[in-house]
């Protein structure tokens, strides 16, 4: 009877252990960050392979105002230039392109950047992406202004955010 119940504490304390570390791991990666009317919910990126020279990044952006803003730009320490870009398939090819002018988040409205759809481009990696550490940017609005955010990391190919969070594709 002792050796069940030493193992049954010792049980619950490693797993108590173990869901205290998974909620902090969730937690730290589910990041939100805002600047006047917009709000940037959980930011990530995935591990580049060697020698990538360019990496996505992904989000989900809400315009809680009453007048349109616009995602215009940005930048990383991970890359010298920063695009936000659209991407469909056409003819069973994927096809991306810089987003003339920039994202329209309307107002009272979310927009999903996600793996298959609109996104932002770390261009001319100057460092590859790793498990080791966040990526640091800033997102640039046309109304709200600049916001410093930290991007999660994802195993490469990962369909979605750290921790299950976000809208990625399965």
């Amino acid at each position: 009877m002792t050796f069940h119940i030493r193992n049954a504490a010792i049980a619950a304390i490693a797993l108590s252990a173990t869901l205290g570390f998974t909620l902090a791991t969730t937690a730290a990666q589910a990041e939100t960050f805002s600047i006047g009317d917009i709000t940037i919910e959980t930011p990530w990126t995935r591990v580049t392979p060697a020698g990538a020279r360019v990496a996505g990044g992904y989000m989900v952006i809400t315009n809680n105002g009453t007048e349109p803003d616009r995602l215009i730009g940005g930048a990383s320490e991970i890359a010298p230039r920063f695009e936000v870009h659209s991407m469909e398939m056409v003819d069973g090819v994927a096809r991306m392109a810089e987003v003339e002018g920039g994202l329209e988040i309307p107002p009272g409205e979310s927009v999903a950047l996600e793996p298959g759809s609109y996104h932002v481009m770390f261009m001319n990696l100057a460092t590859p992406v790793t498990m080791d550490e966040p990526v640091s940017g800033t997102l640039v609005f046309d109304n709200a202004g600049e916001v410093e955010i930290t991007y999660a990391v994802a195993p490469m190919g990962s369909p979605r955010a750290p921790g299950g969070h976000g809208h990625g594709q399965d």
